[in-house]
């Protein structure tokens, strides 16, 4: 009767193990582990295989673009949406291809990575070495409160300090979607700074050059775009251009946020308790159906977060590959429809209960401020 008590007690403990997992406890297994797991061809990188994407992409943007110049008259009104869906979801392809080459994903060669980032970030107005140096910060820091870069929790002093207006233009869409542009210019929230600017604490001296140039290439296709609405009128640009500039700016809030947030047990760090592992292991892969193969496996980005060198088109194999080291520490993505529409779910419960984090502790959650928008946002927060 003991030992049948005994074994009964081991399954319930056993048992409630399984059913409770402390995503903050460090992990078992070490970086290396995980490294160890992942197939070595998945390091290599292929510059043609990049440039083919690269090749893929500008075609797609230059056929929708033919194709919208050709029929720019009030009897294909109705088909503006699409062109503007379409051609600025292509936007955000080609950001995220100019993203790999800031990672040194796109090839070995730096003075190609740089080419090809400048070509492809330019044109959708995004400095490249500015956003580059500031998004190698967030992959140095990912999870930390103070050090990270981008969509870190401010803490509830701050968050005390601003704006009732403030707050709800933060948690209230469409704002959080029209966000980059606003950072790219001002950081975060309790940073100072700019991306354009060499003399920004972001950069170092040695960098403040590479900074120069990309912002000249940035001011370079504003006068591109300037001097086009002066030939054609601001509202041919504003409709060819200007409305997909706005949908990838939408992508890409959407995307990078999601890859941060909308799970309840997403510890965030500081001291001692922080490290690049733990931090990476904060990252959330999300699936967007059919948009997958269109911008490049983004979502799969836990094992993109932890070595940002792998190429986007082994990201798949090697998260699988990881998967069995991971464990739970790995969140599942939702499976998607054609299309991700089961995200601006996700989002909107997010926006509602992930407002702000303690001013004490090494390893805090986000904190819910009820009073923004009455009792939904607290049904919100019980169920989260």
């Amino acid at each position: 009767m003991a030992a049948s008590a005994t074994q009964e007690a081991d399954c319930k403990a056993s048992e409630d193990a399984r059913l409770f997992f402390d995503a903050a406890k460090p992990p078992s297994f070490r970086i290396g582990d995980v490294r160890a797991a992942i197939p070595a061809h998945c390091w290599r990188k292929s510059p043609l295989r990049s440039l083919s994407y690269v090749a893929r992409d500008l075609l797609i943007v230059a056929a929708l673009l033919a194709a919208a110049a050709s029929s720019i008259d009030l009897a294909w009104a109705w088909a503006w949406p699409l062109y503007w869906a379409a051609q600025g979801t292509m936007f955000w392809a080609l950001f995220v291809l100019g993203h790999d080459c800031g990672h040194g994903s796109f090839s070995d060669s730096a003075m190609l990575n740089n080419v090809v980032g400048h070509l492809l970030h330019s044109f959708i107005l995004v400095p490249y070495h500015g956003w580059r140096i500031s998004h190698r910060t967030h992959h140095q820091n990912h999870g930390h409160i103070e050090r990270d870069e981008s969509w870190h929790p401010i803490t509830e002093k701050l968050y005390r300090k601003l704006e009732t207006r403030t707050k709800k233009l933060r948690f209230t869409l469409p704002f959080p979607l029209l966000a980059f542009p606003v950072y790219l210019w001002y950081r975060s929230p309790g940073k100072t700074g700019s991306h354009f600017l060499p003399s920004s604490d972001l950069f170092s001296p040695k960098e403040k050059s590479d900074v120069i140039v990309s912002t000249t290439c940035w001011c370079i296709m504003i006068s591109l775009l300037v001097a086009l609405s002066c030939v054609f009128g601001p509202v041919p640009v504003l409709m060819l251009y200007g409305v997909p500039y706005l949908v990838f700016v939408m992508w890409l809030d959407l995307v990078t946020y999601l890859h941060h947030h909308g799970h309840n047990d997403l510890p965030w760090y500081r001291g001692e308790e922080w490290s690049y592992l733990r931090g990476g292991l904060t990252t959330v892969d999300r699936d967007y159906g059919w948009i997958n193969n269109i911008h490049h496996d983004i979502g799969t980005h836990v094992i993109h977060h932890l070595f940002p060198q792998i190429p986007h088109y082994h990201l798949v194999e090697a998260t699988k590959a990881a998967r069995p080291v991971l464990g739970r520490y790995y969140r599942e993505p939702e499976k998607s429809g054609p299309l991700p529409l089961h995200l601006f779910g996700v989002l909107l419960r997010s926006l509602r209960v992930d407002h702000f984090v303690s001013d004490v502790g090494d390893v805090v959650y986000y904190q819910t401020d009820h009073s923004l928008n009455g009792t939904d946002w607290a049904e919100d927060a019980k169920h989260k």
